[in-house]
Protein backbone atom coordinates (compact mmCIF):
# COMPACT_ATOMS: atom_id res chain seq x y z
CA UNK A 1 0.00 0.00 0.00
CA UNK A 2 1.38 3.45 -1.42
CA UNK A 3 1.59 5.68 2.03
CA UNK A 4 -1.17 9.09 1.03
CA UNK A 5 1.94 11.28 1.51
CA UNK A 6 4.05 10.37 -1.45
CA UNK A 7 0.55 10.91 -3.37
CA UNK A 8 0.47 14.09 -5.13
CA UNK A 9 -2.17 15.97 -6.52
CA UNK A 10 -2.34 15.70 -10.34
CA UNK A 11 -0.04 12.50 -10.30
CA UNK A 12 -1.71 9.53 -12.37
CA UNK A 13 -1.77 6.78 -10.66
CA UNK A 14 -1.20 3.42 -12.02
CA UNK A 15 -0.88 -0.77 -11.96
CA UNK A 16 1.61 -2.74 -12.97
CA UNK A 17 0.12 -5.32 -15.57
CA UNK A 18 3.42 -6.82 -17.22
CA UNK A 19 7.32 -6.66 -16.44
CA UNK A 20 10.03 -8.57 -17.38
CA UNK A 21 14.39 -7.95 -17.16
CA UNK A 22 16.68 -9.23 -19.99
CA UNK A 23 20.14 -8.76 -20.63
CA UNK A 24 23.05 -9.39 -23.35
CA UNK A 25 26.85 -9.66 -23.35
CA UNK A 26 28.63 -6.39 -24.01
CA UNK A 27 32.30 -6.55 -25.00
CA UNK A 28 34.65 -3.50 -25.07
CA UNK A 29 37.14 -2.76 -27.75
CA UNK A 30 39.57 -1.21 -25.30
CA UNK A 31 40.18 -2.52 -22.23
CA UNK A 32 38.77 -0.03 -19.33
CA UNK A 33 40.92 0.53 -16.20
CA UNK A 34 39.45 2.30 -13.26
CA UNK A 35 40.97 2.28 -9.91
CA UNK A 36 42.14 -0.88 -9.75
CA UNK A 37 40.11 -2.76 -12.01
CA UNK A 38 40.27 -3.19 -15.62
CA UNK A 39 36.83 -4.40 -17.50
CA UNK A 40 36.68 -5.78 -20.93
CA UNK A 41 33.44 -7.10 -20.84
CA UNK A 42 29.96 -7.49 -19.03
CA UNK A 43 26.18 -7.91 -19.11
CA UNK A 44 23.92 -5.06 -20.31
CA UNK A 45 20.41 -5.57 -18.47
CA UNK A 46 17.33 -4.56 -19.92
CA UNK A 47 13.65 -3.62 -18.74
CA UNK A 48 10.52 -3.63 -19.62
CA UNK A 49 6.92 -3.03 -18.27
CA UNK A 50 3.26 -2.39 -18.94
CA UNK A 51 1.89 0.14 -16.95
CA UNK A 52 -2.57 0.44 -17.00
CA UNK A 53 -3.75 4.01 -15.48
CA UNK A 54 -6.56 4.08 -13.60
CA UNK A 55 -8.67 5.51 -16.60
CA UNK A 56 -7.68 2.33 -18.85
CA UNK A 57 -5.05 4.01 -20.50
CA UNK A 58 -1.99 1.93 -20.88
CA UNK A 59 1.99 2.39 -21.79
CA UNK A 60 5.01 0.21 -22.26
CA UNK A 61 8.19 1.46 -21.16
CA UNK A 62 11.80 0.39 -21.77
CA UNK A 63 15.31 1.06 -20.17
CA UNK A 64 19.14 -0.03 -20.15
CA UNK A 65 22.23 -0.44 -17.78
CA UNK A 66 24.97 -2.22 -17.56
CA UNK A 67 25.53 -4.76 -15.22
CA UNK A 68 28.86 -3.37 -14.42
CA UNK A 69 31.08 -5.29 -11.73
CA UNK A 70 33.60 -3.62 -9.42
CA UNK A 71 31.79 -0.31 -9.06
CA UNK A 72 28.81 -0.63 -7.01
CA UNK A 73 30.50 -3.62 -4.52
CA UNK A 74 34.62 -3.27 -4.41
CA UNK A 75 34.87 -5.98 -1.47
CA UNK A 76 37.90 -8.18 -1.99
CA UNK A 77 37.78 -11.37 -3.16
CA UNK A 78 34.36 -11.09 -4.85
CA UNK A 79 34.61 -12.08 -8.74
CA UNK A 80 32.92 -10.49 -11.51
CA UNK A 81 30.82 -12.70 -11.36
CA UNK A 82 29.81 -11.89 -7.90
CA UNK A 83 29.19 -8.86 -8.47
CA UNK A 84 27.00 -9.12 -11.40
CA UNK A 85 25.14 -11.37 -9.79
CA UNK A 86 24.50 -9.06 -7.04
CA UNK A 87 22.84 -6.53 -9.52
CA UNK A 88 20.45 -9.17 -10.38
CA UNK A 89 19.36 -9.95 -6.98
CA UNK A 90 18.71 -6.15 -6.56
CA UNK A 91 16.61 -6.43 -9.65
CA UNK A 92 15.08 -9.30 -8.75
CA UNK A 93 14.17 -7.90 -5.28
CA UNK A 94 12.34 -4.70 -6.87
CA UNK A 95 10.56 -6.39 -9.86
CA UNK A 96 8.84 -8.58 -6.80
CA UNK A 97 7.55 -5.50 -5.14
CA UNK A 98 6.99 -3.78 -8.58
CA UNK A 99 4.98 -6.23 -10.15
CA UNK A 100 2.54 -6.10 -7.12
CA UNK A 101 2.29 -2.18 -7.48
CA UNK A 102 -1.69 -1.21 -7.59
CA UNK A 103 -3.23 2.71 -7.43
CA UNK A 104 0.27 4.11 -6.95
CA UNK A 105 2.42 7.54 -8.95
CA UNK A 106 5.37 6.83 -10.21
CA UNK A 107 7.44 8.11 -7.89
CA UNK A 108 5.30 6.55 -5.30
CA UNK A 109 6.05 3.58 -6.49
CA UNK A 110 10.09 4.21 -5.42
CA UNK A 111 9.31 6.45 -2.25
CA UNK A 112 6.81 3.94 -0.47
CA UNK A 113 9.03 0.83 -1.35
CA UNK A 114 12.90 2.54 -0.72
CA UNK A 115 13.37 1.01 3.07
CA UNK A 116 11.95 -2.08 2.15
CA UNK A 117 14.37 -2.18 -0.46
CA UNK A 118 17.45 -1.72 1.46
CA UNK A 119 16.29 -3.61 4.26
CA UNK A 120 15.92 -6.72 1.45
CA UNK A 121 19.16 -5.88 -0.02
CA UNK A 122 20.63 -5.79 3.19
CA UNK A 123 19.74 -9.07 4.06
CA UNK A 124 21.21 -10.68 1.05
CA UNK A 125 24.03 -8.80 1.79
CA UNK A 126 23.63 -6.23 -1.08
CA UNK A 127 25.16 -2.81 0.30
CA UNK A 128 22.76 0.11 -0.21
CA UNK A 129 24.30 1.49 -3.98
CA UNK A 130 23.84 -2.22 -4.76
CA UNK A 131 20.51 -2.79 -3.63
CA UNK A 132 19.16 0.99 -5.25
CA UNK A 133 20.53 -0.73 -8.93
CA UNK A 134 17.21 -2.61 -9.55
CA UNK A 135 14.64 0.59 -8.36
CA UNK A 136 17.33 2.48 -10.73
CA UNK A 137 16.82 0.83 -13.91
CA UNK A 138 12.91 -0.26 -12.88
CA UNK A 139 11.67 3.64 -12.71
CA UNK A 140 13.15 4.75 -15.69
CA UNK A 141 11.31 2.07 -17.66
CA UNK A 142 8.20 3.11 -15.52
CA UNK A 143 8.60 6.66 -16.42
CA UNK A 144 8.80 5.69 -20.11
CA UNK A 145 5.38 3.69 -19.71
CA UNK A 146 4.04 6.77 -17.70
CA UNK A 147 5.16 9.34 -20.42
CA UNK A 148 4.03 6.72 -23.47
CA UNK A 149 0.74 6.45 -21.35
CA UNK A 150 -0.13 10.22 -20.90
CA UNK A 151 1.08 11.16 -24.29
CA UNK A 152 4.09 13.08 -22.73
CA UNK A 153 7.68 14.45 -23.28
CA UNK A 154 9.59 13.80 -20.43
CA UNK A 155 10.41 17.26 -20.19
CA UNK A 156 6.96 17.79 -19.98
CA UNK A 157 6.58 14.98 -17.45
CA UNK A 158 8.86 15.87 -15.27
CA UNK A 159 8.16 20.03 -15.34
CA UNK A 160 4.22 18.98 -14.93
CA UNK A 161 5.51 16.47 -12.07
CA UNK A 162 3.36 13.48 -13.40
CA UNK A 163 5.58 11.23 -11.90
CA UNK A 164 4.10 12.81 -8.57
CA UNK A 165 8.03 13.72 -7.00
CA UNK A 166 7.20 14.80 -3.53
CA UNK A 167 8.83 15.56 -0.42
CA UNK A 168 8.99 12.82 2.37
CA UNK A 169 10.17 11.76 5.24
CA UNK A 170 13.35 9.77 3.47
CA UNK A 171 14.43 13.63 2.49
CA UNK A 172 13.07 15.91 5.41
CA UNK A 173 15.98 18.26 4.63
CA UNK A 174 13.58 19.68 1.40
CA UNK A 175 10.32 19.94 3.42
CA UNK A 176 10.23 23.78 3.65
CA UNK A 177 11.69 24.03 -0.94
CA UNK A 178 8.93 24.39 -3.61
CA UNK A 179 9.82 21.32 -5.72
CA UNK A 180 7.29 21.47 -7.66
CA UNK A 181 8.39 25.40 -8.63
CA UNK A 182 11.41 23.63 -9.36
CA UNK A 183 10.13 20.71 -11.63
CA UNK A 184 8.26 23.42 -13.63
CA UNK A 185 11.39 25.13 -14.29
CA UNK A 186 13.18 22.40 -15.65
CA UNK A 187 13.76 22.39 -19.42
CA UNK A 188 16.35 20.11 -21.85
CA UNK A 189 19.15 21.83 -23.59
CA UNK A 190 18.78 20.51 -27.41
CA UNK A 191 22.35 19.51 -26.43
CA UNK A 192 25.30 18.87 -24.67
CA UNK A 193 29.28 19.01 -24.10
CA UNK A 194 30.62 16.01 -23.59
CA UNK A 195 33.58 15.03 -21.12
CA UNK A 196 35.78 12.02 -22.43
CA UNK A 197 37.53 9.60 -20.06
CA UNK A 198 40.84 9.04 -20.10
CA UNK A 199 41.26 5.66 -18.27
CA UNK A 200 44.09 4.49 -16.70
CA UNK A 201 44.70 2.05 -19.70
CA UNK A 202 44.31 4.19 -22.04
CA UNK A 203 47.10 5.21 -24.28
CA UNK A 204 48.19 9.36 -24.68
CA UNK A 205 49.76 9.42 -28.12
CA UNK A 206 51.22 7.76 -30.61
CA UNK A 207 49.81 4.62 -31.82
CA UNK A 208 46.89 2.07 -30.66
CA UNK A 209 46.46 -1.14 -30.51
CA UNK A 210 43.10 -1.32 -32.11
CA UNK A 211 42.41 -1.10 -35.65
CA UNK A 212 38.61 -0.57 -36.44
CA UNK A 213 38.12 2.72 -37.91
CA UNK A 214 37.87 4.33 -34.29
CA UNK A 215 40.41 6.35 -32.06
CA UNK A 216 42.60 4.78 -29.75
CA UNK A 217 45.08 7.58 -28.07
CA UNK A 218 43.73 11.09 -26.60
CA UNK A 219 45.70 12.83 -29.09
CA UNK A 220 43.46 10.80 -31.65
CA UNK A 221 40.26 10.93 -29.61
CA UNK A 222 40.35 15.15 -29.54
CA UNK A 223 40.93 15.00 -33.12
CA UNK A 224 38.23 13.09 -34.13
CA UNK A 225 35.70 14.23 -31.71
CA UNK A 226 36.59 17.93 -30.75
CA UNK A 227 36.40 17.21 -27.32
CA UNK A 228 37.36 20.48 -24.69
CA UNK A 229 36.51 18.75 -21.38
CA UNK A 230 38.15 15.42 -19.56
CA UNK A 231 37.72 13.31 -17.02
CA UNK A 232 41.29 11.33 -15.67
CA UNK A 233 41.32 9.06 -13.64
CA UNK A 234 43.82 8.35 -11.06
CA UNK A 235 45.38 5.38 -8.94
CA UNK A 236 45.78 6.42 -5.69
CA UNK A 237 49.50 6.84 -6.01
CA UNK A 238 50.99 10.37 -5.66
CA UNK A 239 54.00 10.13 -7.86
CA UNK A 240 52.46 7.58 -10.65
CA UNK A 241 49.47 10.15 -10.69
CA UNK A 242 52.01 12.76 -11.41
CA UNK A 243 53.58 11.15 -14.07
CA UNK A 244 50.38 10.47 -15.73
CA UNK A 245 48.55 13.33 -15.44
CA UNK A 246 51.74 15.06 -16.94
CA UNK A 247 51.82 12.69 -20.09
CA UNK A 248 47.86 13.66 -20.53
CA UNK A 249 49.00 17.39 -19.94
CA UNK A 250 51.39 17.37 -22.62
CA UNK A 251 48.38 16.81 -25.38
CA UNK A 252 45.60 18.63 -23.84
CA UNK A 253 47.62 21.89 -23.64
CA UNK A 254 47.86 21.14 -27.49
CA UNK A 255 44.16 22.43 -27.68
CA UNK A 256 44.08 25.87 -28.38
CA UNK A 257 40.93 26.91 -26.78
CA UNK A 258 40.55 26.51 -22.81
CA UNK A 259 39.76 23.24 -22.01
CA UNK A 260 38.03 21.74 -18.36
CA UNK A 261 39.06 18.57 -16.65
CA UNK A 262 37.97 16.38 -13.16
CA UNK A 263 39.50 14.13 -10.96
CA UNK A 264 38.36 11.16 -10.37
CA UNK A 265 39.71 8.80 -7.87
CA UNK A 266 37.37 6.33 -7.94
CA UNK A 267 38.24 5.39 -4.06
CA UNK A 268 41.61 4.62 -4.34
CA UNK A 269 43.18 7.11 -1.90
CA UNK A 270 43.68 5.63 1.55
CA UNK A 271 43.24 8.91 3.25
CA UNK A 272 42.60 12.88 2.45
CA UNK A 273 46.47 13.85 3.54
CA UNK A 274 47.11 11.91 0.18
CA UNK A 275 44.56 13.76 -1.91
CA UNK A 276 46.13 17.17 -0.68
CA UNK A 277 49.42 15.93 -1.45
CA UNK A 278 48.11 15.31 -5.01
CA UNK A 279 47.19 18.48 -5.36
CA UNK A 280 50.49 20.78 -3.81
CA UNK A 281 52.52 18.22 -6.25
CA UNK A 282 49.94 19.24 -9.28
CA UNK A 283 50.12 22.88 -8.42
CA UNK A 284 53.81 22.73 -7.78
CA UNK A 285 53.99 21.42 -11.23
CA UNK A 286 55.07 24.36 -14.10
CA UNK A 287 54.29 22.20 -16.84
CA UNK A 288 50.60 21.15 -15.14
CA UNK A 289 49.84 24.53 -14.56
CA UNK A 290 47.23 24.86 -17.04
CA UNK A 291 45.63 21.34 -15.99
CA UNK A 292 45.37 22.70 -12.53
CA UNK A 293 43.88 25.93 -13.47
CA UNK A 294 41.47 23.67 -15.72
CA UNK A 295 40.79 21.34 -12.29
CA UNK A 296 36.66 21.66 -11.76
CA UNK A 297 36.18 19.15 -8.58
CA UNK A 298 37.88 16.06 -7.49
CA UNK A 299 35.32 12.87 -7.70
CA UNK A 300 35.27 10.21 -4.72
CA UNK A 301 39.42 10.18 -3.90
CA UNK A 302 38.53 7.97 -0.18
CA UNK A 303 36.91 4.98 0.18
CA UNK A 304 33.26 5.45 0.58
CA UNK A 305 33.19 4.32 4.08
CA UNK A 306 35.47 6.99 4.84
CA UNK A 307 34.10 9.69 3.11
CA UNK A 308 31.73 10.33 6.35
CA UNK A 309 34.71 9.75 8.95
CA UNK A 310 36.22 12.79 7.91
CA UNK A 311 35.59 16.97 8.11
CA UNK A 312 37.33 17.64 4.58
CA UNK A 313 36.02 21.46 5.45
CA UNK A 314 39.33 21.36 7.70
CA UNK A 315 41.73 20.39 5.05
CA UNK A 316 43.97 22.48 2.66
CA UNK A 317 42.22 21.64 -0.49
CA UNK A 318 41.87 24.32 -3.22
CA UNK A 319 39.53 22.16 -5.40
CA UNK A 320 35.83 20.97 -4.46
CA UNK A 321 35.44 17.54 -3.47
CA UNK A 322 32.30 15.50 -5.12
CA UNK A 323 30.69 11.95 -3.80
CA UNK A 324 29.99 9.70 -6.27
CA UNK A 325 30.39 6.13 -5.09
CA UNK A 326 29.72 7.54 -1.41
CA UNK A 327 25.85 8.93 -2.74
CA UNK A 328 24.65 5.06 -2.03
CA UNK A 329 21.10 6.60 -0.07
CA UNK A 330 19.12 9.50 -0.42
CA UNK A 331 20.24 11.26 3.05
CA UNK A 332 24.51 10.70 1.38
CA UNK A 333 24.19 14.29 -0.24
CA UNK A 334 23.27 16.39 3.01
CA UNK A 335 25.64 14.43 5.14
CA UNK A 336 28.51 14.89 3.01
CA UNK A 337 27.51 18.74 2.57
CA UNK A 338 28.07 19.02 5.97
CA UNK A 339 31.25 17.70 6.03
CA UNK A 340 32.64 20.04 3.08
CA UNK A 341 32.06 18.05 0.52
CA UNK A 342 30.31 20.26 -2.30
CA UNK A 343 29.15 18.57 -5.18
CA UNK A 344 27.15 14.84 -5.80
CA UNK A 345 27.46 13.02 -9.42
CA UNK A 346 23.98 12.58 -11.68
CA UNK A 347 24.18 8.47 -12.48
CA UNK A 348 20.71 6.90 -13.82
CA UNK A 349 22.23 3.61 -11.97
CA UNK A 350 21.93 5.41 -8.63
CA UNK A 351 18.62 6.70 -9.64
CA UNK A 352 16.40 9.52 -11.85
CA UNK A 353 14.95 10.41 -8.77
CA UNK A 354 18.21 10.77 -6.43
CA UNK A 355 19.71 13.10 -9.09
CA UNK A 356 16.03 15.22 -9.47
CA UNK A 357 15.84 15.91 -5.42
CA UNK A 358 19.58 16.20 -5.27
CA UNK A 359 19.39 18.97 -8.11
CA UNK A 360 16.28 20.34 -6.07
CA UNK A 361 18.65 20.53 -2.85
CA UNK A 362 21.82 22.37 -4.91
CA UNK A 363 18.91 25.04 -6.15
CA UNK A 364 17.97 25.47 -2.29
CA UNK A 365 20.95 25.63 -0.98
CA UNK A 366 22.54 28.16 -3.43
CA UNK A 367 19.84 30.45 -2.87
CA UNK A 368 20.92 30.89 0.92
CA UNK A 369 24.76 31.33 0.32
CA UNK A 370 27.60 30.17 1.02
CA UNK A 371 29.91 27.38 -0.43
CA UNK A 372 28.48 26.71 -3.90
CA UNK A 373 26.54 23.31 -3.88
CA UNK A 374 26.73 21.52 -7.46
CA UNK A 375 26.28 18.44 -9.45
CA UNK A 376 27.97 16.45 -12.00
CA UNK A 377 26.75 13.88 -14.92
CA UNK A 378 29.09 11.02 -15.05
CA UNK A 379 29.21 7.81 -16.56
CA UNK A 380 29.11 4.06 -16.28
CA UNK A 381 30.24 2.78 -19.47
CA UNK A 382 26.73 3.78 -20.67
CA UNK A 383 25.46 1.75 -23.68
CA UNK A 384 24.41 3.14 -27.18
CA UNK A 385 20.95 2.97 -27.19
CA UNK A 386 18.51 3.46 -24.19
CA UNK A 387 21.30 3.87 -21.82
CA UNK A 388 23.09 6.51 -23.41
CA UNK A 389 20.02 8.29 -24.22
CA UNK A 390 18.21 8.39 -20.59
CA UNK A 391 21.00 9.16 -18.84
CA UNK A 392 22.15 12.16 -20.97
CA UNK A 393 18.43 13.16 -21.10
CA UNK A 394 18.67 13.56 -17.32
CA UNK A 395 21.73 15.19 -17.24
CA UNK A 396 20.55 17.81 -19.84
CA UNK A 397 17.20 18.41 -18.13
CA UNK A 398 18.65 19.01 -14.91
CA UNK A 399 20.60 21.70 -16.08
CA UNK A 400 24.25 20.19 -16.37
CA UNK A 401 26.12 21.59 -19.37
CA UNK A 402 28.44 18.71 -19.41
CA UNK A 403 28.21 14.96 -19.46
CA UNK A 404 30.86 11.80 -18.87
CA UNK A 405 30.44 9.63 -21.81
CA UNK A 406 32.51 6.91 -22.23
CA UNK A 407 30.74 3.61 -23.81
CA UNK A 408 31.22 4.78 -27.29
CA UNK A 409 35.50 4.85 -26.41
CA UNK A 410 35.40 1.75 -24.82
CA UNK A 411 32.75 -0.09 -26.96
CA UNK A 412 32.34 -0.23 -30.69
CA UNK A 413 28.65 1.61 -30.91
CA UNK A 414 25.48 -0.55 -31.50
CA UNK A 415 27.80 -3.71 -32.72
CA UNK A 416 26.29 -5.71 -30.51
CA UNK A 417 22.98 -5.51 -31.69
CA UNK A 418 20.92 -7.50 -33.97
CA UNK A 419 21.38 -4.87 -37.73
CA UNK A 420 17.47 -3.98 -37.52
CA UNK A 421 17.85 -3.33 -33.78
CA UNK A 422 20.80 -0.62 -34.90
CA UNK A 423 18.79 0.60 -37.90
CA UNK A 424 15.87 1.24 -35.91
CA UNK A 425 17.35 3.83 -33.72
CA UNK A 426 19.44 5.38 -36.23
CA UNK A 427 16.22 6.06 -37.73
CA UNK A 428 14.48 7.22 -34.50
CA UNK A 429 17.31 9.53 -33.53
CA UNK A 430 19.92 10.42 -36.85
CA UNK A 431 20.83 13.46 -34.71
CA UNK A 432 22.93 11.06 -31.96
CA UNK A 433 24.13 8.53 -34.10
CA UNK A 434 25.33 7.56 -37.60
CA UNK A 435 26.73 4.55 -39.70
CA UNK A 436 30.15 3.45 -40.35
CA UNK A 437 31.12 0.13 -41.37
CA UNK A 438 27.65 -1.16 -41.08
CA UNK A 439 27.69 -0.23 -37.27
CA UNK A 440 25.77 2.46 -35.98
CA UNK A 441 27.82 4.85 -33.22
CA UNK A 442 27.35 7.85 -31.32
CA UNK A 443 27.74 11.00 -33.00
CA UNK A 444 29.92 13.65 -31.27
CA UNK A 445 30.57 16.61 -32.76
CA UNK A 446 33.26 19.89 -31.89
CA UNK A 447 32.65 17.78 -28.49
CA UNK A 448 28.90 17.93 -28.47
CA UNK A 449 26.29 15.64 -28.75
CA UNK A 450 22.91 17.09 -30.42
CA UNK A 451 19.49 15.82 -28.09
CA UNK A 452 16.74 16.95 -30.29
CA UNK A 453 15.54 13.75 -31.38
CA UNK A 454 15.18 12.79 -27.31
CA UNK A 455 12.77 15.64 -26.64
CA UNK A 456 9.55 13.21 -28.03
CA UNK A 457 7.01 11.24 -26.58
CA UNK A 458 8.56 8.79 -24.08
CA UNK A 459 11.64 8.66 -21.56
CA UNK A 460 14.42 9.99 -24.46
CA UNK A 461 13.22 7.20 -26.74
CA UNK A 462 11.09 6.30 -30.34
CA UNK A 463 13.09 3.22 -30.56
CA UNK A 464 12.65 -0.33 -28.85
CA UNK A 465 15.51 -2.57 -28.54
CA UNK A 466 14.79 -6.29 -29.73
CA UNK A 467 14.14 -8.09 -26.68
CA UNK A 468 13.45 -11.26 -28.52
CA UNK A 469 17.68 -11.83 -29.41
CA UNK A 470 18.49 -11.52 -25.71
CA UNK A 471 17.98 -13.93 -22.55
CA UNK A 472 15.58 -13.29 -20.18
CA UNK A 473 17.13 -12.96 -16.35
CA UNK A 474 15.63 -15.59 -14.18
CA UNK A 475 12.30 -15.44 -12.20
CA UNK A 476 11.98 -11.79 -13.44
CA UNK A 477 9.00 -12.27 -15.82
CA UNK A 478 5.54 -11.21 -14.68
CA UNK A 479 2.12 -10.61 -16.28
CA UNK A 480 -1.25 -10.38 -15.20
CA UNK A 481 -2.71 -10.28 -18.69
Amino acid sequence: MVSESVLTAGAPRFAVVELGLFERDVRLRLPFRFGAFTLTGCPQAFARVRIRLEDGREGRGVAAELLAPKWFDKTPGRSNDDNIAQLRTSLAIAADRYAAATATTAFGLHADGYRDQMRDGAARDLNPLVAGYGPALLDKAVLDALCRATGTRVADAVARNLPGVAVTDLTPDLAPYDLDGFLASLRMSPSIQVRHTVGLADPIAGGGAVDDGLPNTLAEVIDAYGHRAFKLKLGGEVASDVARLREVASVLDRIGDPYRVTLDGNEQYDEMAGVEALLDEVAGHAELGRLNDSILFVEQPIAREATFETDVSTLRLDKALLIDEADDTLDAFPRARELGYRGVSSKSCKGLYKSLLNAARCRCWNGEGGDRCFMSAEDLSCQAGLAVQQDTALAALIGLDHVERNGHHYVDGMGGAPRPEQAEFLAAHSDMYHEAGNIVRVTIRDGRMALGSLDRVGFATSATPDFAAMRPIPGTEWSSG
